[in-house]
């Protein structure tokens, strides 16, 4: 059988990223890269040993080598690329968020559910093997909190694509949606949201934090900032044990469990087994099995967290 065939779309750190994950998972490589600079996507072509290099994302989707397009641009041309990629009738892996907005969010996922084809939110995070231990470990008991921070101090730039509003940029967006969506994975969408934040000289959001509510009193607690250096680790709260999640919790390398009547347990991830390999598997055997949608980041889902954001980014406001 021949290697799954990706094209990568866009030449920044995470296209290098998961670029580089992609030519290091067996049965799988880089046939094409596609930038609107073509030198850029030659040299990253080179890096990652792809025999094509596109100056365009129309080309690289045209490519017949290609099985998936992994959409690694900025949020806000999401939905430009995968529309295309869409229309060629390739499986889609896009970056996280979905889109830079609700609406674009809704249209990237009704014209891949309309034509038939395969997209997924790069969630790396769902497909880390310790974050999946704790989501399937029934030892927890009714789960009551979940506490989860991401920030770090970048200098306001209004021009790098983190402070850019036009290019969706913001705290909650790109960081903030890792607490969020761990919150959303054991505990599903909230009943209620209260959110506090500041805002940059541009107006996009620089930090957040806030409460997710729950029936029975459960809650949420999550951070996140543009502007100062956070603990970056996560637990999560039962009523028969806990889970410490290292730093950085959405990627962690180790857990520990832990309870009154047990004896603290810890696990370490394989490296080889990382987030990036997982969804990157998910999409091949997708793609080999005919479906067009993921378990483990529904599509339901991640509209559901672009909502979620998007209210949080109202309250902030």
């Amino acid at each position: 059988m021949r290697d799954f065939a990706w094209g990568i779309a866009a030449t920044g750190n995470i296209a290098r990223t998961v670029g580089a994950a992609i030519a290091a998972e067996p049965g799988m490589r880089v046939a094409a890269v596609g930038s609107r600079n073509l030198g850029r996507a030659q040299a990253l072509a080179a890096t990652l040993g792809a025999e094509s290099a596109y100056d365009s994302y129309e080309r690289l989707c045209a490519d017949p080598a290609v099985d998936a397009i992994y959409v690694a641009t900025p949020h806000a041309q999401h939905l430009e690329v995968a529309e295309v990629a869409i229309a060629a009738g390739k499986a889609v892996l896009c970056e996280k968020p979905l889109a830079a907005t609700v609406d674009d969010a809704e249209k990237m996922v009704r014209l891949a559910r309309e034509a038939g084809v395969f997209l997924m939110e790069a969630m790396w995070m769902r497909f880390n093997p310790l974050i999946q231990k704790i989501a399937a470990d029934e030892r927890f008991g009714d789960l009551r909190s979940v506490h989860a921070s991401f920030g770090f101090a970048k200098p306001y730039d209004p021009e790098h694509r983190l402070w850019a509003p036009e290019l969706g940029g913001g705290a909650l967006l790109d960081l903030g949606i890792y607490p969020f969506g761990l919150a959303q994975l054991l505990l599903g969408m909230p009943s209620d949201l209260r959110v506090t934040g500041t805002l940059a000289p541009n107006g996009v959001d620089a930090e957040a934090g806030g409460v997710l509510l729950y029936p029975g009193g459960r809650k949420a607690l999550v951070e996140t900032s543009l502007l100062g250096n956070y603990p970056n680790h996560a637990s999560v709260v039962g009523t028969r044990m806990r889970a410490d999640l290292q730093a950085p919790f959405w990627a962690t390398p180790r857990i520990v469990l832990s309870g009154p009547s047990m004896k603290p347990e810890e696990y370490l991830l394989d490296p080889a087994d990382n987030g990036y390999a997982g969804e990157l598997r998910e999409v091949r055997a997708a793609t080999a099995e005919g479906r067009t949608e993921s378990s483990i980041m529904p599509l339901d889902e991640s509209l559901a967290m672009m909502g979620l954001l998007a209210e949080a980014r109202r309250q902030v406001a």
